[in-house]
């Protein structure tokens, strides 16, 4: 395992200060009578940190009254150190830990974090780089008042194989546009009572400069976003830029109620997506098929290839009715004429059909009665059969051959008079030249 590289940072101290014109709210003398509060574009000056206990952070401090400050701080590289200081191992990206030899004790850790470890950090550099209060003002209480402005919470989903992940992501990028209705993205976050209006809910897929397709719902000044980065995993981050929507208090000790909120946001928008993809991704039942398994008392059974004459043979032999009614039993003698037939080969033997069955059993797809020598069709075998018959027989035959062995005669047949499965062989094949000359794929 791998650990992280903060073992090799440097020591805490002010990396850069950077001055910039920026908005601000300040208090301004109207015409010497009154002070109000009013939005500037003033000097700020941003300090760019290495702290201690949280790494990298930044404060911005504006030197006009009453002296606003921003701080940007991240619990990931908290949690870092933590673990640093623990001796435990972990390999980190971005906001994220893809491995560590502890887990448990790194949700621990992560559950543990509070406003107080915040205020620890925050005071002692405000006392620094703005010494505005006393010693002894700030020992009677007098002290900046944090507040939550921007806040967000993430779950990252780790994959152990990156073609996977990239699947996933993209078929949750075809069906995030149904989560886009305002009354959904209410359940999301948790807004029983929220009025319907189309423009405070909206969801949209968009490319960032970095060349990362994200996934982003909005609701009023809540979003959440889903992403993945470049050799990290799926990455579901909610984030709220206006707590009182979500009815939360944004003082610094209600930092765990915040927690609480946005990960329910998070975690009922996967729930959504996974009630969604559940049953339809790939999850390695096809390449199972396809692979050689060995049961528990050693057998071994060959993969099936599903383009494979023979098996589609005898998968359409037991899908004849007479074979399906009843309970649905046949015996390998009387399946072996319609195999044959299927075939095209009355050479094919009853030995050759008791090896395919045997395949079919090993997969699952057939079992054989107790007591008799009589095999049925599992549920499963049933509609794997029909799929790889269907896909074969009505789609990848006809238009293979029509592909790669045109009939020059078929174009002199006036449209009309073709029949409509013809029409259609013939649009899916035109629409597949468009697509091949848009890639720059044609000959």
């Amino acid at each position: 395992m791998v650990e992280s590289s903060f073992q090799n940072l440097r020591q805490p101290g002010i990396a850069a200060i950077i001055k910039a014109r920026e908005p601000e709210r300040i208090a301004i003398n109207q015409y010497g009578q009154h002070i109000e509060m009013m939005q500037r574009w003033v000097l700020c000056y941003t300090f760019y940190l290495q702290d201690t206990h949280f790494g990298r952070m930044s404060v911005r401090i504006c030197p006009y009254f009453p002296f606003n400050i921003a701080l940007w701080m991240n619990q990931h590289y908290w949690l870092a150190r933590q673990m640093q200081q623990l001796g435990i191992a972990f390999r980190q990206c971005d906001n994220s830990f893809l491995d560590c030899a502890e887990p448990q004790r790194l949700q621990q850790l992560a559950d543990s974090f509070g406003s107080e470890h915040i205020k620890a950090t925050v005071e002692p550099w405000l006392a620094r780089l703005l010494p505005f209060f006393s010693a002894a003002e700030r020992a009677d209480g007098y002290r900046h008042h944090l507040v939550m402005r921007q806040m967000e919470y993430c779950h990252n989903i780790i994959f152990h194989q990156k073609a996977a992940l990239n699947k996933l992501f993209d078929r949750l990028l075809d069906h995030g546009r149904a989560l886009g209705q305002p009354n959904k993205l209410a359940i999301i976050f948790g807004r029983s009572r929220f009025h319907v209006d189309a423009r405070t809910g909206e969801i949209e897929e968009k490319v960032t400069r970095l060349r990362t397709p994200v996934l982003r719902a909005t609701l009023g000044k809540n979003t959440i976003k889903q992403y993945v980065r470049a050799g990290g995993p799926l990455r579901t981050e909610a984030a709220s830029f206006q707590l009182r929507e979500l009815s939360l208090p944004k003082g610094i000790q209600n930092l765990p109620r915040v927690r609480e909120v946005l990960g329910k946001c998070t975690e009922r928008f996967e729930s959504v997506q996974q009630d969604i993809l559940e049953t339809f991704v790939d999850r390695g039942q096809l390449q199972e098929l396809l692979q050689a398994t060995v049961s528990a008392n050693g057998r071994r059974t060959p993969g099936l290839r599903p383009h494979d004459p023979r098996l589609l043979a005898v998968l359409q032999a037991m899908l004849c009715f007479m074979h399906l009614a009843g309970k649905g039993c046949f015996k390998t003698r009387v399946l072996l004429t319609d195999v044959q037939n299927a075939l095209g080969n009355p050479t094919y033997k009853l030995s050759q059909l008791r090896y395919d069955l045997s395949k079919l059993r090993g997969k699952g797809l057939v079992l054989r009665l107790p007591g008799t020598q009589s095999y049925q069709l599992t549920a499963v075998g049933f509609k794997l059969g029909l799929l790889f018959l269907k896909l074969h027989q009505r789609f990848y035959a006809p238009l293979t051959a029509g592909i790669a062995n045109p009939e020059a005669a078929d174009n002199l047949m006036p449209q009309s008079r073709t029949a409509q499965l013809d029409r259609l062989y013939l649009a899916v094949n035109r629409a597949l030249d468009k697509l091949s000359d848009h890639l720059g794929l044609a000959a």
